[in-house]
């Protein structure tokens, strides 16, 4: 078993660069499910992406491939500069923290696919979800991302003029054998609404220590190239169980858990979709 005091030295030391490489949260990793349209035939309900116009899978495809290769003017360019955001993010902002992103995982995949598409009016609504995965080395150990983002974009005259984001999870993992987590919360709950928050710790303890914190943020553009301070706590349960109140306005949150242990790290992130009444 590990001494407390030299796991939680050791942590402090690691926990900072952990954290530093994750600051821009699941979202800032995945906020670019993109697409783009022209100007295609009409339809009154949202339709199976089997039908979608060619151009627009083709499209896809070339902002995925634009990523995956790290070029910020080729994503950029499917941008409007009027581009509207659900979590505040300008044109600029999301530019910035592409290449502070790239900087920090320079090896992350992409790959989006095409859930449904409605042709409204002047310009087209696509749903997709966008996956990425990547790992990254870290003070001798590697770091394994894998995110998941399901959002929906208004395309016109092919530009990206907006997009929600509809659902969000990230996981980032270190060591030999990180904790592996069941994650219980609801994508989304009403204004002023309690919600439970558990992320627990699927294997036995044993004699493992077992340090971990959750956390809650409001989601906003300037959150996403400021990382959070993180004070760890020394578990006496499996996992970390939290009771939360929704904000009494609808503004999303990220709720995020830490667990360490002598062996490994996990960090989750989840968006928890705050609405009104």
């Amino acid at each position: 078993m590990h001494h407390p005091v030299n796991l939680f030295r050791r942590v402090s030391r690691s926990l900072s660069a952990k954290t530093q490489a994750y600051s821009l949260n699941g979202s800032m990793i995945l906020f670019f499910a993109l697409g783009l349209t022209l100007g295609w035939t009409t339809a009154t309900k949202a339709e199976d992406p089997a039908t979608a116009p060619p151009q627009l899978k083709e499209l896809l495809a070339q902002i995925d491939a634009a990523a995956n290769r790290r070029d910020v003017e080729g994503v950029m360019q499917f941008y409007s500069q009027d581009f509207k955001h659900s979590d505040g993010l300008t044109h600029a902002q999301m530019e910035e923290a592409l290449k502070q992103l790239w900087e920090r995982y320079p090896q992350l995949t992409y790959r989006t696919e095409l859930q449904s598409w409605e042709n409204q009016g002047d310009g087209i609504v696509a749903e997709t979800v966008t996956t990425v995965t990547g790992t990254q080395p870290n003070d001798g150990t590697m770091m394994k991302l894998e995110s998941t983002l399901r959002s929906r974009q208004r395309y016109e005259n092919q530009k990206i003029l907006s997009s929600e984001i509809l659902a969000e999870r990230s996981q980032l993992t270190s060591g030999v054998n990180p904790p592996q987590l069941q994650v219980i919360l609801p994508e989304q709950v009403r204004i002023g609404q309690s919600f439970n928050f558990d992320a627990i710790v699927q294997e036995p303890l044993g004699n493992n220590l077992l340090l971990g914190t959750a956390l809650e943020e409001p989601i906003n553009g300037d959150r996403y190239s400021q990382p959070s301070d993180l004070e760890l706590d020394l578990l006496s349960a499996g996992g970390i169980f939290k009771v939360g109140r929704a904000p009494l306005t609808p503004q999303d949150r990220w709720i995020s858990a830490v667990l360490i242990r002598g062996d490994g790290m996990t960090m989750i992130t989840r968006r928890l979709n705050v609405v009104d009444r």
